[in-house]
């Protein structure tokens, strides 16, 4: 096999192929050199996703005119002169290497201006071959237009996705610049319209509220640590407003955007019993480190960064997120119609007697922690501390199986159960319409279990469980035949997207219409709800939709769209069933036992926990030795 040396132009489209995956990969480098430049104001400008145009405007030092077309060469940089500058980088871009593979897989055109000079200069390359350049009128900075990308690699251009998506992506990028650099004025606009323009003035909290909406940046609590190995500034989002996904964790580090598992985890850590199992909170942070304590150099797109002691830096985080999250009391303020905005309130009060039993979904977050009922939350008490040893060892048997999910009990506080009958439900059809005149209800305990006495056993239904089960399977069927029912809501709920959020909702529509929601543009990245499935009326809808929204952003519906429906309906079931601790009628009752016997299995709760089980008059008479075996 002869080796051959490669021609320059195959060697740009290589070069270009790490560098410019997507346009969104265009906009961020030019963004990211614009704001080295010491630009204070930056404008971009795409038309169909960036991929027919990208135009990037900035006030910064601009080019001198000498310099213009060796810019364009490969590995030609004003940022770094040997290797050992690279221990020490603060400016974003360093490489050489974006203006070169831009070039090389488009139609590129500069016009750029320095200070001094009474005129700027207009260049122009096509595919790496220089096309124009002549002297021409205009504002010190440089603007530079990106078109008709990868119009050479036919190849690499099939592979985009639809103008919708592209976009999208670049959306969520001009968000995370200018959460980067609050003390940067970014415009955006798309197809002609502005998109969002932040002032940059250096409030990242207006940024916040820009992107996020009103909501969340109501429920935002600053966080300012500074020790000797960092410095760590930002917003943390209350427990109130977590995530079905990561999607809403926002790290810089220097000024740099970066995807790290180790903050990741190292912030998620810090908040400790703050969250929910399978939620993740939204944050915006900025952390400083010293440049040489770590190395951005490892990723062709500068995503990634490497940091010298990795597991002392995660305790500091854990640590600053911990402690900020300690000294603040997280009680919202209930509000009644025609109220202010709800706030965040610091309230010292006498600690609640009342325990709250969590239901499964949240026990691993919440195990051995005290919970507030929602009394408690309404009159502002405020939560108890975890429960000691001592105090846990007290507990009743069902308050720890409650408490703990996994745990072992010991055989000493356990009711013992040889042959129960719970396995058998499916073959003895316990819940028999033709016998519902036989069942005899006993009564509620603990406002949560139904006692029922039929024929030769004892039944205990949960009716959280059993409630939820029954939600589901009625939403599910009308899923499957195109009918849910919704029901208006007046005025209507009002939610902030973001630029991935609005592309997930977007392109899944009509998942959203077959789930019962009726939504529409309210101008910016706004949406309204105006009807929603009308099982799940007056049961946290905002959440609900919000919560179909992470599923599907988590990497789409694609070819798992059933099972997307089905989990999704089980958490909104979830959500809309009667809860334990809550007292039923009898007449309540008899009407969910009636509703469960429509269902095929009425067993089990979307989740797999069963709705009922049953205890024989002969163990019970084995318990009472009443019975000698």
């Amino acid at each position: 096999m002869e080796i051959k040396v490669l021609d320059h132009q195959t060697i740009d489209k290589i070069a270009a192929g790490e560098v410019v995956e997507r346009p969104a990969s265009v906009v961020k480098e030019l963004v990211e050199n614009a704001m080295d430049s010491g630009a204070d104001n930056i404008t971009v400008e795409i038309k169909e996703g960036g991929i027919a145009m990208i135009r990037v405007t900035d006030n910064g030092c601009g080019i001198p005119k000498d310099q213009v077309a060796k810019a364009f060469l490969r590995h030609s940089t004003s940022k770094i002169r040997t290797a050992d500058d690279l221990l020490g980088i603060q400016s974003l871009g360093f490489r050489g290497e974006a203006l070169s593979s831009i070039s090389a897989v488009s139609q590129t055109e500069m016009i750029t201006k320095v200070a001094n000079d009474l005129t700027g200069v207009r260049y122009v390359i096509n595919g790496g071959q220089e096309s124009e350049k002549e002297e021409i009128g205009a504002p010190e900075g440089t603007t530079i237009i990106v078109r008709n990308l990868f119009f050479n690699v036919p190849a690499r251009r099939k592979f985009l996705k639809t103008a919708q998506t592209e976009s999208s992506a670049i959306v969520e990028l001009m968000q995370h610049l200018a959460m980067s650099h609050p003390e940067i004025s970014f415009k955006f606009m798309q197809s002609g319209q502005i998109r969002f323009h932040t002032s940059g003035n250096g409030d990242l909290k207006e940024i916040i509220y820009r992107i996020y909406g009103r909501d969340a940046a109501n429920e935002i609590i600053p966080i300012d640590f500074e020790s000797e190995a960092l410095k760590i500034t930002g917003y943390l989002g209350t427990p109130t407003i977590t995530r079905a996904n990561r999607n809403f964790e926002t790290c810089f580090i220097n000024g740099r955007y970066i995807k790290s598992k180790l903050v990741s985890k190292a912030v998620e850590d810090g908040y400790g019993g703050y969250l929910m199992q399978h939620k993740f909170p939204l944050y915006v942070i900025h952390i400083t480190l010293p440049p040489d304590r770590l190395d951005v150099n490892v990723h062709p797109a500068k995503w990634e960064v490497r940091f010298e002691e990795q597991n002392t830096l995660a305790e500091w985080i854990a640590h600053a997120v911990s402690d900020t999250l300690t000294h603040k009391e997280m009680i919202k303020t209930a509000t009644l119609p025609g109220d202010s905005e709800p706030k965040v309130q610091t309230l010292r009060k006498p600690l609640a007697e009342k325990i709250y039993m969590p239901e499964p979904f949240e026990i691993e977050a919440k195990k051995r922690e005290g919970f507030l009922s929602l009394t408690q939350e309404v009159n502002g008490t405020e939560k108890s501390d975890p429960p000691s040893d001592n105090d846990f060892r007290a507990l009743s048997l069902t308050e720890r199986v409650n408490s703990l999910s996994g745990n072992v009990i010991k055989r000493s506080d356990a009711i013992v159960v040889e042959k129960p009958a719970q396995m058998n439900l499916f073959d003895e059809k316990i819940l028999k319409k033709e016998k519902r005149h036989e069942y005899r209800i006993i009564g509620q305990v603990f406002d949560t279990y139904w006692l029922i006495e039929f024929e030769e056993k004892l039944l205990l239904i949960d009716q959280h469980a059993a409630h939820e089960k029954i939600k589901y399977e009625r939403i599910l069927k009308q899923v499957e035949t195109g009918g849910v029912a919704s029901q208006s809501i007046n005025p209507p709920i009002i939610v902030s997207l973001s630029g991935s959020e609005e592309a997930v909702y977007k392109e899944y529509a009509d998942t959203f219409a077959a789930l019962g929601f009726e939504t529409e543009h309210f101008g910016g990245n706004e949406y309204a709800i105006r009807a929603v499935p009308t099982d799940l009326f007056g049961c946290g809808e905002k959440e609900l939709f919000l919560n179909v929204m992470d599923e599907l952003s988590s990497g789409g519906m694609a070819e798992k769209e059933p099972s997307v429906i089905r989990s999704k309906i089980a958490s909104m079931a979830c959500k809309a069933a009667v809860k334990g601790n809550m007292h039923l009628s009898i007449a309540e009752a008899e009407k969910l036992i009636d509703e469960l016997m429509e269902l095929d299995n009425p067993y089990h709760c979307p989740h797999g926990r069963p709705t009922i089980i049953t205890i024989s008059k002969y163990e019970m008479e084995k318990k009472f030795s009443r019975i000698v075996t």
